[in-house]
């Protein structure tokens, strides 16, 4: 069933709730694979600023995107203490890279609010949704946003 399709249904949605720069996101739990450590990526030249290079996972070699950087903030100051988001995104395998995990929790769809028209392009192009919770904001990121579109295989 797709995004869409759950929404239209009413079905509650499972997101798994992180945070990057001090600040709480969350996406649908149907796309992240795994939650592993921070391994240290090998750089590629001529990668967008805010691809930190390649890790090998399990013989698939995986892009790390550095999500405060996506998102606009500084670069992130890595450490030991970081997490690595294995995610499928248009059906490319990416690594997440955010400061910890905090937990995964179940939302109605009516929970979701949507973006303030107040925002920035950039912030409404990565930005789904907010989520209102007792204790804090979560904001909904639109995963497929995250990377541009790249074909399957550039090397025949």
């Amino acid at each position: 069933m797709s995004d869409s399709e759950r929404l239209v249904s009413g079905e509650e949605r499972e997101l798994v709730t992180f945070r990057v720069v001090e600040q709480d996101f969350c996406l649908d739990i149907i796309h992240v694979r795994e939650i592993r450590g921070w391994t240290p990526a090998t750089v590629l030249p001529h990668a967008p600023n805010y691809v930190l290079g390649v890790i090998n996972l399990r013989g698939a070699i995986v892009p790390i995107v550095d999500l405060a950087c996506r998102f606009g903030f500084q670069n992130t100051v890595l450490g030991d203490r970081h997490v690595i988001v294995i995610a499928v995104v248009n059906e490319q395998t990416v690594g997440l890279l955010v400061d910890s995990v905090s937990d995964i929790i179940g939302v109605a769809p009516s929970a979701i609010q949507p973006t303030p028209d107040v925002t920035s392009q950039v912030t409404q192009a990565f930005i789904r949704g907010v989520i209102a919770l007792e204790d804090r904001m979560l904001r909904l990121i639109d995963i497929g946003a995250l990377l541009p579109s790249m074909p399957q295989s550039v090397v025949q």
